[in-house]
């Protein structure tokens, strides 16, 4: 395990014993000091010469002593690649290195766990960046998502990278909200399914994923990072907590991170009931429970239910947070001290210790043959660092690819009068902020945005064309007409008058409107950049108004982190509205296919985009009184409803059958549709399926999705859809707090979005009241047949 002559060996490096005598063996032999190590991190960043890692200086916390902390051993490496700028090839070298050291100065020979970001790709410079969270969910297609996440955790893992922090699982409620770019969705179910499809592809690589933020993050109020949530035992159960239920029941996730947030005073790094009750001893969680970054030191100096760090870590512990992140200091020194004086029990460091080294075991970690040497690096020159670097590509062809072919599946077309595809206009007025600015179509935990703004003199790492140059690529014959008309967020509107010139001197106007991703208010979307009302930023939309006046048929494309009011006279005046969701590195291209009708537009909405920007919150997860009424003079109805999106083709639903009308509490229903492209070229549908509860013993949202199905069919091709619809899909949180099917009546209905149901079936549960568990049903599962 270590060339050290000082390594002790013993039961837990035999790997024909099992994981959990391995650990106990381990943990027998072990002090209170080298416990305690296995249950931190510390903060590094690799050397971009391939030396060993340093400690990173963080402003929120003192730094570390590196050669005082080692020969106890460490529990974890936070984000060596993805703190600074570093050449992949150094980085992995600089991770051995550093792994080498670490195993040879503890007893045990035990390396380090190292995690990295992963959110939309591996967050280290020169790594394909995917389209967003938003995006997957536009796609509506878990297996092109599975693809993308093992791909990056194949690029993790062949540098040395263990674990993942991905993927958000948090509902949205409220888009005002910063980190609604890291969110599938405002729909529980398309949440846990892309989400559990997502944890596949990383774990199927051999990297351990990470569930975040458990629970209720979404919910704070308002829509301020971090505010309290106040929210109801049954929005938790029955929206906010079935994604990470799906995820731990069916994905294989070996990780999950609690959220920053109190519910209800509780914050959920302290909460035993959820952190254990609910995660471990319903759910059968048996993986690890991770600190948010500083988020068991939040227990005293946010939340203030603890008065030192030792009270923080007793808190934790006693919840289950098994490792304490990104770095060292409730799990350090006051938590040793508190044990050996008694005021702590072992038994809680021993409990998450065991958890923590059992993974450590089944990562291979703890072999006698292990090697810190990575993948990428085992046929290398480690002493030659001028050859290494440059030696691996983290951004190869096949994963832009697959990046590209994301970013156009997840292109929504909103609103199209006719005037798309484009016929290549002579002359083309490209106007707006986001229309020649590279990191237009990058969120928040990219790395360009997230590490590389803070280092502006190194250069990208990436290929990021601009919406411009994708344009002048896509339409070469036409000439291209470039005026910023304003920033992002400045409200300056000193290039008004340039840009209504240039529309009007053009055949058509292409408008570039959206976000910049940032952190804590230095952007528009991102990790603390919450919105006061979903308005375009700054002067964005008297630009939009004073450009679309002129006339000039006119083409909207936004390039946004959340959704955003348009106003009812853009709708009208707009000749098509694009909406992409941060769409990664080959977004603009994706972007420029769709204009051009090279790409057929198949994205749906993930969230609604409202008709006004102060109806907040709403999300089409609403009762009959969360919808318009006359007794408030606000409408929350959307300008466009999730689930909505156009295509350049047309598809016929028809032949709605059941295999009955009835069936018991605990019964299955099968329905049948004819799906078929009655338009002239290939294109893909996304069959719906709702879910509504006329009448029921607590208030139910109008509808809920159950299902779909994109269905990918040429031209007058056809298809025959199967849904088996158990009466599980029906349960919901009674009045007693227990989950239960009510008999009565459902109507199931096949949508092209929450607000355009085309065919419905009602089917009437018969029987006794049913208690369900976290053993029910979560889905209606799907058979497409060709006739």
């Amino acid at each position: 395990m270590s060339s050290s002559s000082t390594t002790l060996a013993g039961p837990w490096s035999d790997p024909a014993r099992s994981a959990a005598e391995r650990a106990a063996a381990l943990i027998s032999q072990m002090t209170i000091e080298e416990k305690v190590a296995q249950l931190y991190g510390v903060w590094v960043g690799a050397s971009d010469q391939g030396g060993e890692v340093a400690p990173h200086q963080h402003e929120m916390e003192e730094g570390v002593d590196f050669d005082q902390l080692l020969p106890s051993g460490l529990g974890q490496l936070t984000r060596p690649f993805g703190t600074a700028p570093v050449d992949p090839a150094l980085g992995a070298l600089s991770l051995l290195r550093t792994q080498r050291r670490i195993m040879a100065e503890n007893r045990f020979g035990i390396p380090a766990l190292a995690h990295e970001e992963c959110l939309a790709g591996f967050a280290t410079w020169g790594a394909t960046a995917y389209p967003v969270p938003l995006s997957w969910g536009a796609t509506f297609n878990p297996q092109l998502v599975q693809q993308m996440s093992s791909r990056i955790g194949r690029d993790m893992r062949s540098v040395g990278v263990h674990q993942g922090l991905a993927p958000v699982l948090d509902v949205v409620r409220d888009p005002r909200w910063g980190r609604v770019e890291e969110t599938i969705g405002e729909d529980p179910y398309l949440v846990g399914s892309i989400a559990t499809a997502y944890i596949k592809g990383l774990e199927g690589a051999g990297i351990v994923a990470t569930l975040k933020h458990f629970v209720g993050y979404s919910g704070s109020k308002a829509a301020r990072n971090l505010a309290p949530v106040s929210i109801g035992r049954r929005e938790l159960a029955d929206v906010l907590l079935p994604p990470f239920e799906m995820a731990v029941r069916e994905s294989g996730v070996r990780s999950v991170m609690h959220a920053y947030t109190d519910i209800d005073g509780v914050p959920s790094a302290a909460d035993e009931e959820l952190l254990t009750g609910l995660l471990r001893d319903t759910w059968g969680f048996e993986g690890t429970v991770v600190a948010d970054y500083f988020g068991i030191a939040f227990l005293r100096t946010l939340h203030a239910i603890a008065g030192s760090w030792e009270e923080a870590a007793e808190q934790a512990l006693t919840a289950g947070v098994d490792v304490e992140l990104p770095t060292v200091k409730a799990y350090g020194a006051p938590l040793c001290e508190a044990v050996r004086e008694g005021r702590i029990k072992e038994e809680l460091v021993d409990r998450a210790l065991e958890r923590v080294l059992t993974q450590k075991i089944q990562l291979g970690l703890l072999d006698p043959d292990w090697s810190p040497v990575p993948e990428a690096l085992q046929n290398a020159d480690l002493a030659d660092t001028s050859g290494l670097r440059g030696s691996i590509d983290l951004d190869n062809g096949q994963n832009r690819a697959l990046a590209r072919e994301l970013a156009e599946q997840a292109v929504v077309l909103l609103a199209n009068n006719g005037i798309l595809p484009l016929a290549a206009p002579h002359r083309i007025a490209l106007i707006g902020p986001t229309a020649n600015d590279p990191m237009a179509v990058l969120g928040c935990y990219s790395f360009p945005a997230h590490v590389g703004a803070q280092h502006p003199e190194i250069p990208l790492g990436l290929r990021l064309p601009t919406l411009l140059e994708s344009l002048t690529e896509e339409f070469s014959a036409s000439e291209v007409t470039f005026v910023q008309g304003t920033s992002i967020d400045g409200g300056d509107t000193e290039e008004f008058a340039d840009a209504t010139q240039a529309a009007s001197d053009a055949d058509l106007v292409i408008l570039a409107l959206g976000d910049r991703a940032g952190l804590f208010g230095r952007g528009t979307s991102g990790e603390g950049c919450d919105a006061g009302s979903l308005a375009l930023p700054g002067a964005q939309q008297e630009l939009l108004d004073q450009v679309l006046a002129v006339g000039t048929p006119a083409v909207v494309v936004l390039l946004s982190g959340r959704p955003y009011a348009l106003g009812a006279e853009t709708r009208s005046a707009a000749g098509a509205i694009v909406q992409a969701f941060f769409p990664g590195e080959e977004g603009t291209g994706a972007v420029a296919g769709v204009l051009s009708g090279r790409v057929n537009p198949s994205g749906r909405l993930p969230v609604s985009i409202p008709s006004r920007p102060d109806a907040q919150p709403s999300t089409y997860l609403a009762p009959a009184l969360g919808r318009k009424t006359s007794v408030s003079n606000i409408d929350p109805t959307p300008a466009f409803a999730f689930g909505h999106g156009l295509s350049y083709t047309s598809f016929d639903w028809s032949g709605l059958t059941a295999d009955a009308d009835g069936m018991s509490t605990d019964g299955t229903v099968r329905l049948t549709l004819r799906v078929r492209n009655v338009g002239q070229r290939a294109g893909a549908d996304i069959v719906q399926l709702y879910l509504q509860d006329p009448v029921a013993s607590v208030v139910r949202p109008l509808q809920r999705l159950i299902g779909y199905q994109r269905v990918e069919l040429e031209a007058s091709e056809e298809a025959l859809l199967t849904f088996e619809v158990p009466a599980d899909l029906a349960s919901f949180t009674g009045r007693d707090g227990r989950r239960i099917v009510e008999p009565g009546e459902l109507v199931l209905g096949f949508g092209r979005s929450s607000a355009d149901i085309v065919l419905s079936h009602t089917v009437t549960l018969t029987g006794s009241v049913r208690v369900v568990d976290h053993t029910r049903a979560l889905h209606a599962r799907c058979t497409v047949a060709t006739p």
